[in-house]
Parts: C-alpha cells; sequence; structure tokens
C-alpha cells in the first residue's frame, strides 16, 4: 500500500507543479507576449515572453541547492510540501497579475519574479519527489518506479494545453487576451489543494528513515557531491540535455512555429500536443519499466539518438501545411522522448549514493535545465529566423549527441545499496552480494558515500 500511495503521491504532486509550469510556457507562446511586452515586432515580443519562461528554468538551481540539500538532512516529505505551496501560490498570483496595460513597466517585472519563484519551486520538487516513489518501491524496478515523477512533465503539459485548447475553442481571441488566459493559471489553487492532501498524509521514504537511524545524513551534501561524484554529476547534466532541448521544442516552440511559419491554428498545433501528451502518460512508465529488464543506459541512448534523426523530419513535416504530417511529426518525437525520458528518473538517482541521492540528483537535473531547456525556446527561435529551419535543427540533433556522451559516462544500477539499508534498518544480515544484470561494465559498482554507518570526518 505504502508503494501505491508513494507512486501516487509522486505523480499527482509532480503533476500538478508540471501544470504550473507548463501553463506558462503555452502562455509564453500564445498570449504573454501581447500582455507584457507590447511592442511593433512581434519577434521581439516573443523573445522577450520566452525569456521570461527562460527564467524559471534559470532559477532552478537555487532551488536544487535548497531543497535537494534539505532532502538529504530533513527528508522528502517535507520538502515536497513547501515546494508544492512555493510554486502554487506564485501561479495563482501570475493569474490575478494586472498587465503592461494596466501598472506599465511593473508588470513584466512582477511576472518574471513570479516566474522565478516558479523556477525555485520545480528545481526542488523533482529530486525529492523521484525519491519518494523510487524509494518505497523494489530497487530491482526502480526503472517502473521512479517513473511516477516522469509521467508529471507530460500529465501536465497535457492539462495546460488540455485548458488552453478548450479556452481557445470556446472563446474569441479578444476574449483569451482579455481574461480566458487567466483561468488557466487560477486553476492551480485547487490543484494544489489536492495535492498537498495527498503529501501529509504521507511518511518519508524507507530509505531516508534508515539513513536517519544509522545517523547517515549528510552534514555538508553539496560540498560532499562535488568533492566526491563529479563524473556522476556530469554524467547527469549531459544526460538531460538532449530530452530537455527536444521536450521545448516539441511542446513550446512548436506553437509559435506552426502557426507563424506554417500557417496551423491554435487550436490545431494545441491538438497535436496533447495526442502525443496523451501517449506519453502511457509510454513513460512503460519505458522505465523496459529498462528495468534491459540496458538502462542503451535504451536511453538509442532514445536520444533518435530523437536526434527525427527533428530534421519533423520540421519538413510541419512545413507541409497538412494537419495529419503535423500530429505525427509531434507524436513521434514525443514517443522517442518518452523513451529517453521514462528511465531517466532512475538512471539519474542511480548515479549517487543512497545519502547524497537528493542533493545530487538535484543539481544535476537543475543544472541542466538551464543549459538545455531555459534557452532552447531562445535558440530556436533565432536559429530558425536567422539561419533556417536547419540550424534549429541541428542544435537539437548536438543537444542529444551530447546526452548520449553523458549516458556513456554514467554507471549501471547498484540496487544492493537499497537493499542493504533496508536490512540495516530491520536489523538483518546485508545481503549476499550478487552481480546485476547491468554491472558487468562498470568499474566500481557504487560511488563513494555508500556506507550506512555514521559520516567519517
Amino acid at each position: 500500500m505504502d508503494r501505491r500511495r508513494a507512486f501516487v503521491a509522486s505523480l499527482s504532486g509532480t503533476s500538478l507543479e508540471y501544470y504550473d509550469f507548463a501553463v506558462y510556457g503555452t502562455a509564453s507562446a500564445l498570449v504573454l507576449p501581447q500582455l507584457f511586452f507590447p511592442g511593433n515586432d512581434p519577434v521581439t515580443g516573443l523573445l522577450l515572453a520566452f525569456t521570461t519562461f527562460a527564467v524559471g528554468y534559470v532559477s532552478r538551481p537555487l532551488g536544487g541547492f535548497v531543497f535537494g540539500r534539505l532532502g538529504d538532512t530533513v527528508g522528502r516529505k517535507r520538502v515536497l510540501v513547501i515546494t508544492l505551496l512555493l510554486i502554487g501560490v506564485a501561479t495563482v498570483l501570475i493569474g490575478l497579475l494586472p498587465t503592461y496595460r494596466t501598472i506599465g513597466v511593473a508588470a513584466p517585472i512582477v511576472l518574471v519574479l513570479l516566474r522565478f519563484a516558479q523556477g525555485v519551486g520545480v528545481g526542488g520538487e523533482w529530486g525529492s519527489a523521484v525519491l519518494l516513489s523510487g524509494e518505497f518501491g523494489d530497487p530491482r524496478r526502480r526503472g517502473f518506479w521512479s517513473s511516477a515523477a516522469q509521467i508529471g512533465p507530460p500529465a501536465g503539459n497535457l492539462l495546460a494545453n488540455g485548458v488552453f485548447a478548450v479556452l481557445a475553442a470556446a472563446l474569441t481571441a479578444d476574449q483569451l487576451l482579455s481574461w480566458g488566459w487567466r483561468v488557466a493559471f487560477l486553476l492551480s489553487a485547487v490543484l494544489v489543494a489536492f495535492g498537498l492532501w495527498i503529501r501529509l498524509r504521507l511518511e518519508d521514504t524507507p530509505v531516508f528513515r534508515a539513513l536517519q537511524a544509522a545517523g547517515s545524513t549528510p552534514a555538508h551534501p553539496i560540498v560532499e557531491v562535488l568533492r566526491t561524484q563529479p563524473r556522476a554529476l556530469l554524467a547527469v547534466v549531459l544526460s538531460r540535455l538532449g530530452p530537455d532541448v527536444a521536450y521545448s521544442l516539441l511542446t513550446v516552440y512548436v506553437l509559435t512555429y506552426a502557426t507563424r511559419t506554417a500557417g496551423f491554428s491554435r487550436a490545431q498545433v494545441l491538438s497535436a500536443v496533447l495526442i502525443g501528451s496523451a501517449l506519453q502518460l502511457g509510454l513513460v512508465p512503460a519505458f522505465g519499466a523496459l529498462s528495468d529488464r534491459w540496458n538502462r543506459r542503451a535504451l536511453s541512448v538509442v532514445a536520444v539518438l533518435g530523437g536526434g534523426v527525427w527533428v530534421f523530419v519533423l520540421f519538413p513535416t510541419i512545413s507541409s501545411r497538412t494537419f495529419a504530417l503535423l500530429v505525427l511529426g509531434v507524436v513521434v518525437g514525443l514517443v522517442l522522448h518518452a523513451a529517453a525520458y521514462g528511465p531517466q528518473a532512475a538512471f539519474i538517482t542511480e548515479q549517487f549514493s543512497p545519502r547524497l541521492r537528493a542533493t545530487g540528483s538535484s543539481l544535476g537535473y537543475t543544472v541542466a535545465g538551464v543549459v538545455g531547456g531555459a534557452i532552447a525556446p531562445l535558440l530556436l527561435t533565432q536559429f530558425q529566423a536567422s539561419f533556417g529551419w536547419v540550424a534549429a535543427a541541428s542544435y537539437v540533433a548536438v543537444a542529444c549527441v551530447l546526452s548520449a556522451v553523458g549516458l556513456a559516462l554514467g554507471r549501471n544500477h547498484d540496487p544492493r545499496e537499497d537493499e542493504e539499508l533496508a536490512a540495516a534498518m530491520a536489523g538483518e544480515p546485508s545481503p549476499s552480494p550478487t552481480p546485476t544484470a547491468e554491472a558487468g561494465d562498470q568499474e566500481a559498482t557504487r560511488p563513494t558515500g555508500t556506507s550506512v554507518g555514521p559520516d567519517r570526518p
């Protein structure tokens, strides 16, 4: 029961937080340039809106530093309650914010500050959310159990785009710009209340409780990660670049490119994104489970390289101005993204010892977000406007190749780390060391700092 409850808590909370994050991305492409960055040049307004969008990624490392550290010192559950409140309040305030026409330059300034707060919340959310489900679940099926948090982004994106699709279909363009866009942000209040109700009913993970009982929670986890596990951190950062950039293309930039360049309606593009996001809800955990049976890193490499190739097909399908081909391009891209993204949570957490997982995972996840997803819409817009779609596609492909390099630098999983912690907590002998299906190519199957005993000076 605890496993299922943790899975639901991780899935629902992360979905709600990524709804808040995704609704801003959709609004950036559709309405925010006119409301908060008015000007004669629509491209300039779009770039300014995407710059504000990027602030949510730039602020993620702060959330990763602060809340990742707390996840390893005070517990995963407490962090998840705080981050949910932070991002929920910021999103509701965006929905209440007066526009440029009402309060002038103060409007975009406050918008940037609230977007910054959103990013801090999301940056602190992911690392502990992954551990909430992954550490309650079977460590030999971590790919599946950890995928609960990975379902959050497509679920949140599906919900955000679904709300905007309904609003765009039900309202006129003037009504959407006048007040309709606010509805999408204000809905966050109801969703956050539901997420808090679920999370407050759950205790902390068995792994963290075992570390607490053994007196092995780190005093300075950030310093320890940087000092003892730099290769793991680099592997995590690189491994996320391709999926981050591709997801920004397929769910944010495509809304602008397909409407402005290919002449599709907003409703048509949103429909294509919704179909792909709906498929990801099932595909993300499916690929996570597959990575428990097949080498996790090999599966991810195939997926990211496939995404790097597919992007050169995506742009021509959009330029065809045929709705069926638009749907095909977006859906196949999101399927390949699911194949890389489903195993990603397990891969990232497995790079770090249990006592440093929240810190290491959060740092790697958030730093990658800055150099990946944060600047992706900006660079895609600039590359396409200056050099054409081939340059934009090449940018995505390079990011995917870098991800393959990061995956090659990483280590395969060793479920014995969690099993030894569970045995120590139960007062049983540690499990006999048995080779795992993926451990054959590892120089060392566990990183520095896996001891369950007290920290050594």
